[in-house]
């Protein structure tokens, strides 16, 4: 059997420093990953498992590469939104907070960004709720039109994460990671 030709920091050919960031970023987001190492990750900096599997590798770097870009906003997979801001009004950040009977974000009285999931508005990221914090940031604040679909692409972007997260724990379940 011949090995890939090998460059001189010992890493195939085929695998690039991009290809390394995707995997770490895809294993730093599974969450067998967290709560394995949850206690340390809190005093230390990370561990990476590294693996000799190429596929699992290739493979939790295509996820990683997914889940990159949709952080960064950049996902073609935001432009699909799964929320509504149906109410005209003024647009204020206000009295921000989620009803679960309607799965609606409430930024004042009379507007809110509906059809929002619940798993969605609990994650939690960095000790804070994302899509909570996001809108409390702005509190006082009108919200402009590019705001709104900023939101809306945010929220799509961590209902992608959640999903993307599931699939990385199969993929490292599956491939013995």
């Amino acid at each position: 059997m011949k090995l890939p030709q090998e460059e001189p920091h010992g890493l195939p050919k085929v695998l690039t420093p991009k290809h390394t960031f995707h995997y770490t970023y895809a294993v730093f987001h599974s969450p067998v990953y967290r709560m394995r190492y949850g206690q340390f990750l809190k005093t230390d900096f990370p561990r990476l498992p590294l693996t000799g599997n190429l596929g699992l590798f290739h493979s939790l770097s295509a996820k990683g590469a997914e889940v990159i870009a949709l952080h960064l906003l950049e996902s073609p997979k935001l432009l699909d939104f799964i929320t509504v801001f149906p109410e005209k009004g003024d647009n204020l950040a206000d009295k921000v907070h989620y009803t679960n009977e309607d799965a609606r974000v409430w930024i004042n009285e009379n507007q809110y960004f509906g059809e929002v999931p619940g798993v969605v508005w609990d994650l939690h990221i960095g000790g804070y709720k994302v899509c909570e914090k996001w809108l409390k940031d702005r509190r006082g604040r009108p919200l402009s039109y590019d705001d709104a679909q900023h939101y809306r692409k945010v929220i799509v972007a961590l209902k992608e994460t959640i999903r993307l997260m599931a699939e990385i724990n199969k993929i490292i379940d599956t491939r013995g990671g």
